[in-house]
């Protein structure tokens, strides 16, 4: 699968079935704060027969829960991190949903959109969308090789 050129941004879900048919499936790649989930995007069709993710190309959600993240300008900085190094690192065709699974502790990031905070993020942001879900793909969604039976 060819990544798409550098700077290339993945279209943005916008129904909840899109979300619910990606976070359905079991996350991929974990790190400390962050989970991805994704599917192929091609084989999904929506309540009315039409296709949840139509034409090629990759499809990118983001779920920040207040939960994790009670600040909006908190939430807000998380996504927009997100998809920074999503731009950088291209993401294949697919459906994928970053997902915040743990919050940030406030003991050492007391404000609520300091550098130290981005700067966190964005390092495992780039685990999570860079050489983790390569070797993740490269090995198989399911552990086994995908040019073997």
């Amino acid at each position: 699968m060819p990544a798409p050129p550098r700077g290339a941004a993945a279209r943005h879900f916008r129904q909840r079935a899109q979300f619910q048919a990606v976070l359905s499936s079991p996350a991929l790649v974990h790190t400390a704060h962050f989970a991805l989930h994704g599917i192929p995007a091609a084989s999904l069709v929506g309540p009315r027969g039409a296709p949840l993710f139509p034409g090629d190309g990759a499809w990118l959600g983001v779920v920040v829960p207040k939960r994790w993240a009670r600040r909006a300008v908190t939430r807000n900085t998380l996504k927009r991190q997100i998809y920074a190094v999503e731009r950088e690192h291209p993401l294949p065709t697919g459906a994928w949903v970053v997902r915040l699974k743990r919050a940030f502790p406030t003991t050492e990031f007391p404000s609520a959109t300091s550098a130290a905070l981005r700067r966190a993020a964005r390092l495992e942001l780039l685990q999570l969308l860079g050489p983790r879900l390569r070797q993740r793909l490269a090995a198989g969604v399911d552990g086994h090789r995908p040019d073997t039976p």
